[in-house]
């Protein structure tokens, strides 16, 4: 996986959800306005502080995200 530097977790921005360069921008957020149908540049005109390499770390971001699984621990 590349390096991210664009996303930042910070416990003091948005609870500690993942955001874009500190900003009180979400990951999900970004990824939620996609799926909805909005285009990269809707994004970019909505919010005009986020750039286009932000979109695309949120993206592959929720993608590197989305390939994780959770092994459940064993029981006694």
């Amino acid at each position: 996986m590349k390096n991210l530097e664009r996303i930042t977790l910070n416990p003091d921005v948005m609870g500690g959800k993942p955001c874009i360069r500190g900003l009180r921008m979400t990951v999900g957020t970004i990824i939620g306005l996609l799926a909805s149908g909005l285009s990269v540049d809707d994004v970019l005109k909505m919010y005009p502080y986020l750039q286009h390499d932000d979109v695309m770390q949120a993206l592959a971001y929720a993608a590197w995200r989305s390939e994780e699984f959770e092994v459940p621990l064993a029981t006694a």
